[in-house]
């Protein structure tokens, strides 16, 4: 019997077969699942399974801490980035990128090989050379590129022969799912899957990178990242108002409508056929709104915490299913078993579709605010020495709502986009209930001037303008059309100046205390008309 086993062992040596089973792709590029994972598993279009062999003398697998990976590319390390644009409904297509980060002062080039940049210098300093890695040239390989050429070595690592022409620079492995997909690219590529035969919840997607090397290939990069897809469909919520000075804080004004904003992450286009249907409960009693429009606006009444629920509903075409058989009929007595039938339910003619839901929750809380802030009189203040080149105007506003704790003024030029001269003050606590106050601005030299007004306090910033035109024949007379042309509080541009000047207001507040010649802005502050 030994002299048996010694004569098998014989044959295989003579046949030139391994003794040692061959490295599986599932080996080589685990992702801590079971080899038999799959089998969970539908095929992915495209994909082959992770049990094929892999040709490790062409394609050297490297394990983690290995002292070859520090000489697997001239002049560092390669790093991976793999990103997907997960989570994704399943049904829908997911799509990951991988992009290679070359050490620095590196980079490729229209061409595909990997050069120096120019002026650039590193830790060994410049480099004398042009190519870290010149493929075009093939001095890196005689054949790499080279269409005619039919060498073993011009395959994937499952032994596929790379497609035609193959002019890309890498190989990348993709494995997720116990299936594997090989693609050549240069330093960036994507690919897409359809998620209908995956299954839901979080899986690992891993991604090994080689480059060429002679007649073989060199290990430069390791990747792997989460990605998750689910059978809800994933909703965000947007939430602004005016006059709100912090929306990111989920705290909002009272009696202000507040613009909500549904955001439906399907970057594959998968719910465009859909049709989509928004019910909102926003927590204060109102009740159940339903729409079609992926925006509303909803108006709190009441100070206080609500909870904001929101469903979204879409009906996504799909296949019909198979008709279920009917149970056999009872056979008459005069008919055999044999001649027994089942029949089939019919198909319906309107489309089938599979409804989805996405859900999200927030807690807002609603506060009082400034409502509404008004320039109601614009005066020219007589001076006792007129100057050619400064003239004082007093602004009474008037505001709806909480009482603001401060004022700041922006004067611009008449399009009200360059700004000049801002000044912010804090309002005196004898204002009382009565939001009456006048404001005085100086103005140096004649011409036309926007004013922007603001009043706020913790919760709401409210905004208005006005265009000031200033005589340069007459400082004490004020020229103005209809008192002071009002600007209506919907120019964005001012708002977007006004909220950036009060992020720096601070730095800017000392401008306040420094005469009254050029940016002084006293306060007036009447509790009863005069």
């Amino acid at each position: 019997m030994e002299c048996l086993y010694c004569f098998l062992g014989f044959l295989l040596l003579a046949a030139g077969l391994p003794l040692d089973a061959a490295k599986r792709f599932h080996d080589v590029l685990s992702n801590e699942r079971p080899s038999g994972y799959m089998r969970e598993h539908n095929q992915l279009s495209g994909w082959s399974s992770d049990e094929n062999d892999w040709n490790e003398k062409l394609y050297p697998v490297w394990k983690r801490g290995d002292s070859r990976w520090k000489s697997s590319w001239k002049g560092g390390r390669v790093q991976a980035v793999l990103t997907s644009d997960s989570p994704a409904l399943v049904g829908s297509t997911i799509t990951f990128a991988v992009n290679l980060v070359f050490p620095r002062c590196q980079k490729e080039d229209a061409s595909g090989n990997i050069v120096y940049e120019k002026n650039c210098r590193n830790d060994t300093g410049a480099s004398p050379d042009l190519y870290v890695y010149n493929w075009t040239a093939g001095t890196e390989d005689s054949d790499w590129g080279n269409d005619t050429s039919e060498g073993h070595h011009n395959v994937f690592p499952d032994g596929k022969p790379f497609p035609r022409p193959w002019k890309k620079n890498f190989v990348y492995v993709f494995h997720t799912l116990g299936q594997y997909f090989q693609k050549l690219g240069q330093c960036s590529v994507t690919i897409s899957i359809n998620t209908a035969n995956v299954s839901l919840g979080p899986q690992i997607m891993e991604v090994t990178v080689y480059r060429r090397h002679r007649r073989a290939y060199v290990p430069i990069a390791k990747v792997k990242d989460v990605y998750v897809v689910t059978d809800q469909i994933p909703v965000f919520v947007t939430m602004s108002q005016k006059n709100n000075r912090n929306s990111s804080d989920e705290t909002f004004l009272r009696d202000l409508p507040i613009t909500f904003s549904v955001l439906i992450h399907d970057p594959s286009h998968f719910l465009n056929e859909s049709a989509i249907y928004y019910k909102w409960n926003f927590g204060d009693n109102t009740g159940l709104f339903v729409s079609n429009n992926h925006t509303l606006n909803h108006t709190y009444v009441l100070n206080g915490t609500f909870s904001l629920n929101l469903t979204v509903q879409a009906e996504v075409p799909g296949p019909c299913p198979l008709p279920s058989p009917r149970p056999p009929k009872t056979t008459p007595p005069l008919v055999t078993a044999g001649d027994s039938t089942l029949e089939l339910r019919e198909i319906p003619d309107e489309s089938c579709h599979i409804t989805r839901y996405g859900y999200f929750k927030a807690t807002i809380t609603i506060v009082e605010g400034i409502l509404e802030v008004n320039i109601i009189q614009v005066t020219d203040v007589p001076m006792p020495r007129p100057q050619p080149d400064n003239s004082l105007v007093d602004f009474v506003v008037t505001c709806h709502g909480s009482i603001p704790t401060e004022v700041c003024t922006i004067i611009s030029d008449p399009s009200c986009q360059i700004t000049q001269n801002p000044v912010c003050d804090p309002v005196a606590m004898e204002l009382g209930d009565t939001c009456l106050l006048t404001v005085r601005r100086a103005f140096s030299g004649s011409g036309t001037y926007c004013m922007n007004l603001t009043l706020g306090n913790d919760a709401s910033l409210a905004l208005t303008s006005t265009l000031v035109s200033i005589n340069s024949r007459d400082p004490a007379s004020l020229l103005r059309t209809a008192n002071g042309i009002l600007v209506s509080l919907g120019c964005l541009a001012i708002l977007v100046t006004v909220i950036a000047f009060l992020m720096y207001k601070r730095t800017l507040h000392h401008l306040s205390h420094q005469g009254t010649s050029q940016g002084s802005c006293r306060l007036l502050w009447k509790n009863e008309w005069t």
